[in-house]
């Protein structure tokens, strides 16, 4: 494998630019490095090769010409299969859309190409984004590359196995619940959604007050670069956010010194594993360190996982209802039981539990009076066996997003929130530290990551993997 495909995107991109690297040699390593793996990992619903080589062409052109260069200049990336790209399958992980095509790229798809971005193929998702783990039954397990027999969380999990895996230095997810934040947890990501419609979510999202779409990447600067690229606003979704696009890689710079941040263990309900818990709060006094003033709030709020679930699944219910009454076989069991459950609340159910998420958007907006950014572990556990829905003792059968305690309260809220690498357990597994921003505030969240990256660099690890061509690495 090449030492080329481990470079950051930033540290790609002025290699083409400064001509001591060919972008069509890049996109090629990348496809080169998706084969090798990905008969381990199983990340990919389909490889877009030839897109993918058409891009890097006409940038090498440019280079050639002296043209100048869009922002991603032809460095390679990939896009989870929630997200239209032209031409390309559109499955949502279900064999009940295994033979769609999009007719058009989403908004943060079109931006990438303007960019000159090099799209190498759709990632893999859990059934409508419906799953914290990497499993559907269309495309089967994907698996994280720290350790094959573990899941590398979901449901952006294609994308956070095979940017951990080498084959690209960042790529789109959607998060819905965490979907963003829970692999690039388990697989050791830096991953971010912005506030809610920072970046536009067309065609519409089967959960369009919960959907987000974000960068996961091995640096903050780098998920920094295809956030601002990505981001604006756009009339085809109404809750996109028509405010100037803050310069996210700026912010990377400036220092945290001076912020104040809340740190809370457990919101006040989550049941975090001791070991996750050590780890993440020995990462917590790096911010100290930092000159970030760091304060214990043990309690934040109550569990909303009822509101949540009831707004996350009556979305997608209500969207898959022909299929549940019709072709039922089709679904993943897991997931039609839980539509099941949200389909059969009443009217007054339902909306008790829609002005409950209202109240706790305006609980929030009182805490962030007070504080610049809140600090929680992102999940309770490392990986776990990628055969399971859920971790064992956490939540059941019933209730399959139970345990990602941590991240489904700032969907219901819409506020901005990403996932930095904390360290590793004992068994070499990444566990992932929450940064939270108040409203529209992703700029304190990258001043804050980029600055512990700079004392914890995480991204020089590499997943100790052993593939089945006997390769190592």
């Amino acid at each position: 494998m090449s030492d080329l495909l481990w470079k950051s995107a930033l540290e790609l991109r002025k290699l083409i630019e400064t001509r001591k690297v060919s972008p069509v040699e890049v996109v090629e390593a990348s496809l080169d490095r998706l084969e090798e793996v990905e008969g381990d990992i199983n990340a990919f619903v389909e490889v877009t090769r030839d897109q993918a080589l058409s891009a890097a062409r006409e940038v090498e052109k440019r280079v050639v010409a002296g043209e100048p260069l869009g922002r991603l200049a032809g460095l390679p990336l990939s896009v989870k299969d929630l997200i239209a790209v032209k031409d390309a399958r559109l499955t949502f992980g279900s064999r009940a859309m295994a033979d769609n095509v999009a007719p058009i790229d989403a908004p943060s798809v079109a931006r990438a190409r303007r960019e000159h971005g090099a799209i190498v193929g759709k990632t893999t998702t859990s059934e409508f984004g419906c799953k914290g783990v990497g499993s559907s039954p269309l495309t089967g397990i994907t698996r994280n590359p720290w350790d094959l027999s573990k899941t590398p969380g979901g449901s952006s999990c294609g994308a956070a196995a095979s940017i951990a895996a080498g084959v690209t230095p960042f790529g789109l997810g959607t998060d819905g619940g965490g979907s963003i934040r829970l692999p690039s947890a388990l697989t050791g990501l830096f991953g971010i959604k912005g506030h809610f419609g920072r970046v536009p979510v067309f065609p519409t999202s089967a959960t369009p007050t919960l959907a987000h779409v974000g960068p996961m990447a091995r640096t903050v600067r780098d998920a920094a670069l295809l956030l601002q690229v990505v981001s604006g606003y756009d009339p085809r979704d109404p809750g996109s956010v028509a405010q100037p696009v803050p310069d996210f890689l700026v912010e990377c710079d400036m220092s945290p010194r001076g912020l104040k941040l809340a740190w809370s263990p457990t919101l006040g309900y989550a049941r975090p594993d001791p070991e996750v818990l050590k780890l993440v709060e020995d990462a917590v006094s790096v911010f100290e360190k930092l000159g970030c003033k760091v304060e214990l709030v043990e309690h934040v709020f109550d569990d909303p996982v009822e509101q949540f679930m009831a707004e996350f699944f009556a979305g997608a219910g209500t969207r898959l209802r022909s299929v549940l009454l019709e072709r039922r076989e089709l679904l993943d069991p897991a997931v039609a039981r839980t539509l099941d459950k949200a389909l059969s609340q009443t009217m007054n159910s339902y909306y008790g539990t829609v002005f409950q998420r209202y109240d706790l958007r305006t609980k929030l907006c009182a805490f962030f009076e007070k504080y610049d950014a809140l600090l929680t572990p992102t999940l309770p556990v490392a990986a776990f066996d990628a055969e399971r829905d859920y971790p064992e003792g956490l939540a059941d059968d019933d209730n399959i997003l139970a345990w990602i305690f941590y991240t489904y309260p700032f969907n219901l809220t819409g506020l901005p929130a990403a996932s930095i690498p904390a360290g590793f357990t004992k068994a070499k597994l990444p566990v992932g530290l929450q940064i939270v921003g108040r409203h529209l505030g992703e700029h304190l969240i990258f001043r804050l990551a980029a600055a512990f990256e700079e004392e914890r660099p995480w991204a020089g690890q590499r997943p100790p993997m052993t593939y089945s061509n006997g390769r190592k690495g």
